[in-house]
């Protein structure tokens, strides 16, 4: 007979405990010493019943359901809190890698994808490249995996009579909705060590303030993934340096939300007919900067524009790298920096030639 395990909810939110998505259950170990430690104290004197019941799952359920390490928890008729813990099915050891490549409309995420999938067929190396744009049509590339195989922004406009921009969040929330699903029966299809590199739609919310991509990306991680972000800026857009600092905040505020190693591209330099514009935005002087900003706008903006340019000098967070589809070069210095950042090959065991012992 099944082991029947009461699964709890956290009524309340003590330090250092993460949760799984919507979800809210606990996906570490915890015994009674950690509801000792004073992180918990408060939070127990504040809400008397610090864990509430929320559903009772047979070990076969439980592990259907929830195949990470969670908490699972029984109160005991005496009063105390916990009998054990349970184990689901263990997550791999071995990390993937993905790239979860964003950017504004029209900044050539698509191509990208395309050319490094081409430069990988070239050199040797195996990528898997995923559709995460619902209103897709063509692609230059092998699709590994395709939302629109979950939902299709056409037939969503259609069927609940939304425009474009509102059809695609509401696509991109269903996605959310189905990760514990569809995602994770797609991402099984792949092995441990696998490269995936996620094409993103570019409505810009999605990567400003709208949850849907972060939890996406935690998802990701729970499954063991390095995650590394691609933020693409057409280079025929910073022409001026207000332009130049709207797209630094653009990509500092992707930053912020996705909380992930980031790599920030200038893409289309091959289209670019005056390199030398471009190349002095690459490693700009701040004085400079903020000189031309008030000389563009009213004295009223002053501290604003000192502000927002102190933010991208003294941080250093938002730096470009130039994107030459004509150079096999670029292509590969770009994927050397992404690699560094999700530590790809790291884990990688190496190979020893055979050779026969020469005779003494």
């Amino acid at each position: 007979m099944e082991q029947k395990y009461s699964v709890y909810l956290i009524s309340a939110t003590p330090p250092g405990i993460n949760f799984l998505g919507k979800l809210g259950f606990v996906i570490f170990e915890l015994n009674i010493n950690y509801l000792l430690h004073p992180h918990f104290s408060s939070f127990y004197i504040q809400n008397k019943f610090l864990l509430t019941p929320a559903v009772a799952a047979t070990d076969t359920e439980f592990s259907r359901r929830f195949p990470q390490n969670f908490l699972i928890l029984e109160t005991l008729g005496n009063g105390g809190f916990f009998r054990n813990t349970y184990k689901g099915n263990k997550e791999k050891d071995t990390m993937g890698y993905a790239q979860l490549v964003i950017g504004p409309a029209g900044s050539g995420k698509s191509t990208y994808c395309s050319s490094l999938n081409q430069h990988c067929e070239t050199v040797g190396r195996s990528i898997h490249i995923v559709n995460l744009d619902p209103a897709a049509e063509n692609f230059d590339y092998p699709v590994a995996m395709d939302i629109r195989e979950l939902v299709c922004l056409e037939d969503v406009m259609e069927e609940l009579g939304l425009g474009p921009n509102g059809g695609l969040i509401y696509c991109m929330e269903h996605l959310e909705d189905n990760l514990d699903d569809w995602l994770t029966e797609e991402l099984d299809n792949y092995l441990d060590d696998d490269y995936l590199v996620f094409d993103c739609p570019g409505q810009i919310e999605l990567f400003s303030h709208v949850p849907v991509l972060k939890n996406f990306v935690e998802h990701l991680r729970r499954k063991n993934f390095n995650v590394c972000v691609v933020y693409l800026l057409d280079s025929q857009f910073i022409t001026d340096v207000t332009k130049f600092v709207s797209g630094c905040m653009a990509s500092l505020s992707a930053m912020v939300q996705l909380e992930l190693p980031h790599v920030n591209i200038l893409s289309k330099m091959d289209l670019v007919t005056n390199k030398k514009d471009i190349e002095y935005y690459l490693n700009p002087e701040p004085q400079t900067l903020l000189a031309e900003l008030n000389k563009r706008m009213a004295p009223q903006f002053g501290k604003l524009n000192k502000a927002l340019i102190d933010l991208v000098d003294q941080y250093s967070m938002v730096s470009f790298i130039p994107l030459d589809l004509r150079k096999e070069s670029s292509i590969q210095y770009i994927l050397s920096q992404i690699d560094n950042c999700i530590q790809y090959g790291e884990d990688a065991d190496v190979k020893i030639k055979d050779f026969d012992p020469e005779d003494d």
